[in-house]
């Protein structure tokens, strides 16, 4: 298959390549690097705490007992495997959609999309600002995930603007079918609803669609093996799958159609798109999946437990507010909560105006004096909790 983009690959002849590649401040070389800005992208997110996390965060599915079900962690994994073939085939930076791929939810909450629209709603009620998962991706690689330097001090991940631009414009949401990468540099900061800004680059535009790609199949592939799907519903998606691939409902043939019609249809004229058709099939799958997996009872049922353990622990967390006295009852709090207590004081005072440690070189993002400055600290520590973390957290603050 023709690498028919290869020539807007994100490249060094591209002509965005330095505004593609410039980072917030230098990141440190060592002399015998052989990593391309990139791929360092690409390491930097695969160690960071906010990565490992992932494979105890709800992607669809709530706490799995079957090890072969789908977890936030394998998503990115999946995400990363889908736009790096597709990058491959049409010619465009295969470092570069990898680095945006398993970077694109690290900012996701606890509980899937449900602990998403928790965290939103009491975000602005109490700040007047809202959460989503795509900006608190970029939230998360610029303030809050630190790193080890090479003389240990503690920094910020300090990503490529490509990549960054790749986790707050990745919104799979989006049912547009066209994608072109825009051509200006904007403050990434000032983006302010999902999906609504294109990527900078074509590698940003793949991930946005593998993005779609990846769960469309894999949660049909789940709810089959957890008998979720009854034999009418089985019927009604083989009918749908076979009129459109003519073969039977697989996941592999799923995405591969989708993969290789997306190869097919994309160019500079037409962006990364599929075909009309197979657009329509995505529409299709993807209503028949809302409608009979994820607003089905059995995977509803568990969202009232999100919201209250969400809720829970900020109400809680939220009550220690006192202005200028909030660090001093917090650590006083500390004493009778200290899974709660202790754990959010610690991850508070890596990111808090005021005396810090002195290997901590991240600037500071949250006064704790200031009301919704500490809403918003408890906020991104809440989001930054795997499933367990937050039910035990909550069983803390229930238990005597």
């Amino acid at each position: 298959m023709t690498k028919i983009l290869e020539r807007y690959a994100m490249t060094e002849d591209n002509p965005k390549w330095e505004s593609a590649v410039e980072r917030v401040r230098p990141l440190y070389v060592r002399q015998n690097e052989t990593r391309t800005p990139f791929f360092r992208d690409y390491t930097r997110i695969i160690h960071s705490s906010a990565f490992r996390r992932l494979k105890h965060k709800t992607q669809v599915f709530f706490s799995p007992q079957s090890d072969h079900i789908c977890t936030r962690i394998e998503h990115v994994l999946h995400v990363e495997s889908i736009s790096t073939a597709i990058a491959d085939s049409l010619g465009l930076n295969g470092e570069l959609v990898r680095s945006i791929a398993v970077g694109h939810d690290l900012g996701h909450s606890p509980f899937g999309h449900k602990g998403e629209k928790v965290i939103d709603a009491i975000s602005r009620r109490e700040t007047g600002v809202g959460f989503w998962h795509e900006r608190n991706s970029l939230f998360c690689v610029d303030s809050i995930e630190l790193l080890e330097d090479a003389d240990r001090n503690r920094q910020t991940l300090n990503l490529t603007y490509a990549v960054r631009d790749g986790l707050i414009c990745h919104c799979g949401e989006s049912m547009r079918n066209r994608l072109f990468p825009r051509e200006e540099v904007i403050d990434l900061t000032t983006i302010t609803i999902p999906g609504k800004v294109d990527p900078f680059s074509y590698e940003g535009c793949v991930v946005r669609m593998a993005d779609r790609i990846s769960y469309v199949g894999r949660d049909i592939e789940d709810a089959v093996a957890l008998g979720i799907l009854d034999k009418e519903k089985m019927q009604e998606l083989t009918d749908l799958v076979g009129r459109f691939t003519g073969n039977k409902i697989n996941n592999t043939i799923i995405i591969n159609y989708l993969i290789q019609d997306l190869c097919g249809a994309s160019s500079p004229e037409t962006g990364i798109c599929f075909s009309e058709p197979t657009n329509e099939f995505f529409t299709l799958l993807q209503k028949f999946n809302y409608e009979n997996i994820y607003r089905v009872p059995r995977v509803t049922r568990a969202d009232a437990y999100f919201e209250l353990v969400i809720t829970g622990i900020f109400d809680l967390l939220y009550s220690v507010y006192d202005g200028e006295r909030t660090l001093e009852r917090l650590r006083e709090f500390a004493v009778s909560y200290p899974l709660v207590g202790h754990a959010f004081l610690n991850w508070l005072d890596c990111y808090r105006t005021g005396k810090r440690a002195p290997n901590l070189l991240n600037p500071p993002v949250f006064d704790p004096a200031d009301r919704a400055s500490f809403a918003r600290a408890i906020l991104s520590y809440i989001a930054g909790m795997s499933d367990k973390y937050a039910i035990d957290s909550y069983n803390e603050i229930i238990s005597f």
